[in-house]
């Protein structure tokens, strides 16, 4: 039946890692004891002091249609929080509230590409990127790190990308996947070669920016000369436990703006009044707040770090911030373990699935061919377990 349906969504790949955590669920529900690591999705709940904000938005009857870029409220305090955490200076006119930050990515796409336009994407990147920028008619243009450069593009490597159809460029710091956090050395530097190109635009994902171990947290944006040419995406679900709660986030030129606003009017109109409300709680909440939950982060990042070291053949860098680890299993390419043939990350991901019963998700995904991701948002002891099963099948 695909010749019925659209080359829109003919054309279109699955979320890896979606399709990893239903087949995941699928097994579990076949009786198999899989640990899966495939979601990115904070295992603590929401906040107490959140949820009583939801509880006094129902009581105070939000439950009519919210405004298309957001209450008036909520963009005030969206301001407050950029200027506390980012030193970005916007104003409610420039901020769009939407159903989840993916929302806010493809909106940007929509309004902001053309077809024919390329998007540069350090390699990792989020999953969706790539997709979301083909749908929109942009060309996603890759450009590889690696485990051995801490997956960060140099200037070198952005400035070599840049050809005259450049209209953007997409990045998250920290990153999802391999959680690298961009210094603010680092980005002035890549700065400084976007000042030569003044028509090209920066998305900066920012979403796991509280969960970050380097001390240290710099949003490209408030690097002089970048603010008028940056998107600022950012939300509440991954730091304040939210995902379920659907609430994204833009700071962007207010003619940028407007034009998410406009097609966000015709696509889904406004999020979600009840969380909205708890939103401007959770944004103008210190984000002293969330220090135990960025501390337990911290030390299972170490955990598992430790444990990833001691399997021969895994190359690994030390992320500084999200709730991912990145390995480079290239090592493995071309072997035969338990009579798996293995010849790429996707083979190492379905391997370890099928022998160790632990979900990851290919590198792939992340246009990363050498790698597997996997997400330690659970507990020691479970992210203990999953490492013993993975180094027994990886040692075989």
């Amino acid at each position: 039946m695909n010749h019925i349906l659209s080359d829109r969504i003919n054309n279109l790949a699955t979320s890896q890692t979606l399709a990893m955590a239903a087949l995941a669920r699928e097994l579990k529900a076949q009786g198999k004891d899989i640990i899966s690591l495939s979601l990115g999705e904070p295992d603590f709940n929401t906040p107490d002091f959140i949820k009583e904000a939801v509880k006094k938005a129902v009581d105070e009857n939000y439950s009519t249609y919210s405004p298309v870029e957001g209450y008036l409220e909520l963009r005030e305090a969206i301001c407050r929080k950029f200027k506390r955490d980012n030193d970005l200076e916007y104003k409610p006119t420039q901020i769009v509230v939407s159903t989840g930050a993916k929302q806010s990515l493809y909106n940007i796409a929509q309004v902001m590409l053309n077809d024919g336009d390329e998007v540069i994407l350090p390699a990792p990147y989020w999953v969706s990127y790539f997709e979301i920028v083909k749908l929109s008619g942009g060309v996603p243009v890759e450009v590889p790190t690696s485990v051995e450069t801490d997956f960060k593009m140099t200037p070198e490597q952005l400035e070599a990308a840049i050809t005259p159809k450049t209209k953007m460029m997409w990045f998250s710091s920290p990153c999802n996947p391999s959680g690298s956090v961009y210094s603010r050395e680092e980005l002035t530097a890549l700065a400084k070669v976007l000042e030569k190109h003044p028509n090209i635009y920066v998305v900066s994902d920012e979403i796991y920016e509280h969960i970050n171990f380097s001390g240290t947290f710099c949003s490209i944006g408030s690097i002089p000369g970048m603010l008028e040419k940056t998107i600022t995406v950012n939300g509440v679900a991954k730091a304040f436990a939210m995902t379920g709660y659907r609430i994204g986030y833009i700071g962007a030129p207010e003619f940028i703006a407007k034009a998410c606003t406009k097609i966000q009017g015709q696509v889904t109109s406004g999020a979600n009044s009840v969380a909205q409300r708890a939103t401007i709680t959770a944004v103008d909440a210190d984000p002293s707040v969330l220090n135990h939950m960025v501390e337990a982060f911290h030390g299972r990042r170490d955990l598992v770090v430790g444990l990833l070291k001691e399997i021969p053949g895994v190359k690994i860098n030390v992320p500084e911030g999200a709730f991912y680890v990145f390995p480079d299993v290239s090592s493995f390419f071309g072997k035969t373990l338990k009579g798996h043939e293995i010849k790429d990350a996707n083979d190492v991901s379905m391997y370890l699935l099928a022998e160790a019963n632990v979900a990851t998700v290919t590198g792939d995904a992340f246009g990363n061919p050498n790698c597997i991701r996997f997400s330690y948002a659970t507990s020691n002891d479970i992210l203990k377990e999953a490492l013993r099963r993975i180094k027994e099948a990886l040692t075989a």
